[in-house]
């Protein structure tokens, strides 16, 4: 089954968390800083960030070592339940944002599958940069990798240092993990030094030589991690949710594979979670529909409301719009309905009950069924907004915003297509108030047969104009004209057709007319 599978690797969590939260301690920022563990009557560093990893402080070391390396070393005494909670904190933040699949990577990760995801931000690579992004806002140092695997997405966020998200093409896992070291596989350290010891330097040379001999030597696991970063065997992610999460779960006797019966189990959970809802006064704006494989993978589907609802029929629905993308493997053993965001929302009569009587049109349902096809930004209406210029007068506020007081001039004719930046064209007119007779636009020639203008815009004095040679005094002079052909087309010409001053006299098209 294809995964795409990140791993989010934080080097200095323990210390950022530090900086980021206890700010009592006055931590100086300039100051190398390390988190301290008690062993066997010694103090041992547990964590270190950056400013003391680069002179030579590392985990594992004595407090009395690593004062040789940096005298003026800030000490605290670990807080791993703190380290802990923040991370899972952390992953709870991810997963209502970015996937529904998030889960700790302890003691200092995160692991997120993202397929299916990236349509929230059109593209894989805008997902993760908005990750990279706004975990980097939050003060913390992160490097990001994605992959086919989870063994192979750690080992590249570990062991590829870069400075933005790195990305193992699908079907390149083997490609990216081979000259790596043997200590990205995630192995005991034990395991690594004996492996050294043999000449065992790069992941390359484990795939190459033959098993059984480093199996009787170095047990299963070696080659069990060296498998899950190859793909070769599964490595499922059990995600995490915050405590007091509406949610269901069916498990079931025999594996179940077909849209039929995966339809009949959505609509059993949408009951029960609304019957949670209800009782917590809240309505859904989102949910994940968890779909356990007997291989131990798990896929998941979301979809989210414009408006909070506790109505079962509509959120099943949503739902089996979307089981074509699960791929059952040899079979589904189990379904999971979470409610990862909630609303408070009213009581209702119709709460619990299975009729749509006398609902009327619902145009939060329309708004739900295509955003969830076509992706939440690919929808939107068009109203009003104050522009002197056409092109700033539209604004596209999201479906179900509350209308804007500003309003549209209807005396006005406007096209009812506008080109994105109007595209320059040559006209052939009579300065300074004619329309054109005819205009040449991407190497076509349309004579004119009539036209009507011009309607005067000036530009406004706070800003530069939206095309080239346009500047903020500029005058836009706007006219409709209609080929021999039948087409209507609105032109405009920067300047007043006299004065210089007022433009370089130059034609554009801005849209056509229905």
């Amino acid at each position: 089954m294809p995964r795409r599978v990140v791993s989010i690797f934080l080097p200095t969590w323990q210390t950022d968390r530090l900086r980021r939260k206890d700010t009592a301690r006055e931590l100086a920022a300039d100051t190398p800083l390390a988190t301290v563990v008690p062993d066997h009557g010694r103090r041992v560093i547990a964590a270190a960030d950056g400013a003391a990893r680069a002179v030579g402080v590392a985990a594992g070391m004595t407090l009395t070592k690593a004062r040789t390396f940096a005298p003026e070393l800030q000490v605290v005494d670990a807080e791993p339940d703190a380290d802990a909670d923040g991370l899972r904190r952390l992953a709870l933040w991810a997963g209502t944002r970015y996937s529904p699949l998030v889960a700790p990577d302890p003691p200092n990760g995160l692991w997120l599958d993202v397929k299916g995801c990236e349509g929230l931000f059109s593209t894989e690579r805008a997902l993760l940069k908005d990750l990279h992004r706004r975990t980097a806002a939050f003060g913390l140092t992160v490097q990001i990798a994605v992959a086919d695997t989870a063994g192979c997405a750690h080992a590249v966020a570990r062991h590829v240092p870069a400075g933005r998200p790195v990305t193992v093409e699908p079907g390149d896992v083997r490609k990216a993990i081979a000259l790596l070291p043997i200590a990205a596989l995630r192995l005991e350290a034990t395991t690594v030094d004996g492996l050294r010891k043999l000449g065992f330097e790069r992941i390359e040379q484990l795939i190459g030589t033959p098993r059984a001999p480093l199996a009787k030597r170095f047990g299963l696991g070696l080659h069990r991690r060296l498998d899950q970063a190859l793909g070769n065997l599964p490595e499922p992610i059990e995600p995490v949710f915050p405590e007091h999460t509406p949610r269901a779960r069916r498990g079931f006797m025999e594996p179940i594979a077909t849209p039929e019966a995966f339809g009949r189990v959505i609509g059993d959970l949408a009951a029960d979670v609304v019957d949670q809802l209800v009782r917590i006064g809240k309505g859904a704006r989102r949910l994940d529909c968890l779909f356990h494989r007997v291989d131990g993978h798990v896929q998941a589907v979301r979809v989210g409301m414009a408006t909070p609802t506790r109505d079962a029929a509509h959120m099943a629905k949503l739902l089996r719009a979307k089981i074509e993308i699960v791929e059952p493997g040899l079979g589904i053993e189990a379904m999971t309905l979470v409610v990862p965001l909630a609303e408070a929302m009213g009581s209702s009569q119709r709460d619990g009950l299975e009729t749509g009587m006398g609902r009327g049109p619902d145009l939060a349902a329309l708004v739900d069924a295509l955003s969830n096809r076509f992706g939440h930004r690919s929808l939107h209406r068009t109203a009003p907004r104050a522009g002197t210029m056409p092109e700033r007068s539209i604004d596209a506020p999201a479906a179900l915003d509350a209308a804007r007081a500003v309003a549209w001039d209807d005396d006005l004719p406007r096209p009812a297509r506008m080109l994105a930046r109007p595209e320059p064209v040559e006209v052939i007119a009579l300065l300074p108030d004619d329309a054109p007779r005819l205009f040449v636009w991407r190497g076509r020639r349309f004579p004119v047969a009539r036209g009507d203008g011009p309607e005067r815009l000036h530009g406004e004095w706070w800003r530069d104009g939206g095309v080239e040679g346009e500047r903020p005094y500029t005058v836009r002079d706007y006219y409709q004209v209609e080929t021999a052909t039948g087409g209507r087309y609105w032109l405009f010409r920067l300047g007043d057709g006299v004065n210089p001053s007022t433009g370089p006299m130059r034609w554009f098209i801005h849209g056509a007319f229905a």
